[in-house]
């Protein structure tokens, strides 16, 4: 079996992208501890629910961006691929 450069490009840049989406599950493990610290605090001080889900939520926007970068670049590496031919 002979691959040309071509296809070892694109087996490069598939596995890259497999690689990038990997990046998702460390947001998803942070958002479910995130969230489990936070209905612990709610239910330790129901007073400062609002205080407590507002943080939160800007704390879980922040970490998913990590995931959505992995995503965008592995997007990027499958379809608007400047070394394909």
């Amino acid at each position: 079996m002979n691959i040309d450069n071509q296809g070892l490009i694109a087996m490069g840049f598939a596995i890259g992208a497999g690689l990038a989406v990997i990046a998702g599950i460390g947001p998803g493990v942070g958002q479910g501890i995130a969230a489990g610290y936070g209905a612990s605090a709610v239910g330790r001080n129901p007073g400062a629910k609002g205080d407590v889900m507002s943080t939160m939520l800007l704390g879980q926007a922040v970490a998913e961006t990590t995931g959505l970068y992995g995503l965008v670049v592995a997007l990027i590496l499958l379809f608007a691929n400047p070394l394909r031919g």
